[in-house]
């Protein structure tokens, strides 16, 4: 059974709420870091930022749908309707971000997934949770995407001189 104050705080964040906690500068900001970063290896960084889940999707939240499966199925979704899986490397990375339950998801591509243990990630998640709980949206958003670079660079580094093209858009997704 869904708890109420649980149902109360997704019906209650909106878009609003997403672009408070990411205001266009922000998003700007992130933007052009994301476009950096995919100078320097061949993968794909996409962010982003829900307010919270639509009602459906909270229905059987509980003992036989845990809120942390309800979480990565959201973020898988948002994978897949952003073609964060359909790059040419299968390296893409999706940073999710549920502000209603306060929830970090990172969905990695199947080419990147294979190489990166889900320790490493969940390690990311941590430190980017900490900045997030401190209030820190910026440093903590900034560093998580460092951290995917350095790994999508390690593992996928751009061949000096190469022209890469853009597969996905930079921009943040706020919802």
């Amino acid at each position: 059974m869904l708890n109420l104050s649980r149902w109360l705080r997704h019906l209650w964040l909106d878009l609003g709420d997403t672009r408070r906690a990411v205001p266009d500068d922000l998003a700007e900001r992130l933007t052009q870091r994301v476009a950096a970063s995919e100078g320097r290896h061949t993968g794909e960084v996409r962010l982003c930022v829900e307010a919270s889940l639509p009602p459906g999707e909270l229905w059987g939240v509980g003992a036989e749908r845990p809120l942390a499966q309800v979480v990565r199925d959201r973020a898988l979704g948002w994978f897949g309707r952003l073609g964060v899986w359909d790059t040419e490397h299968n390296n893409g990375v999706l940073i999710y971000l549920l502000l209603a339950e306060h929830a970090i998801e990172f969905v990695a591509d199947r080419a990147l997934a294979e190489r990166v243990p889900p320790a490493q990630w969940q390690a990311i998640v941590n430190r980017l949770g900490e900045q997030l709980r401190a209030g820190a949206f910026e440093d903590g958003l900034t560093q998580a995407l460092e951290e995917v670079s350095a790994l999508l660079v390690q593992h996928f580094p751009a061949e000096p001189g190469a022209v890469r093209r853009n597969e996905l858009p930079d921009c943040v997704v706020r919802a």
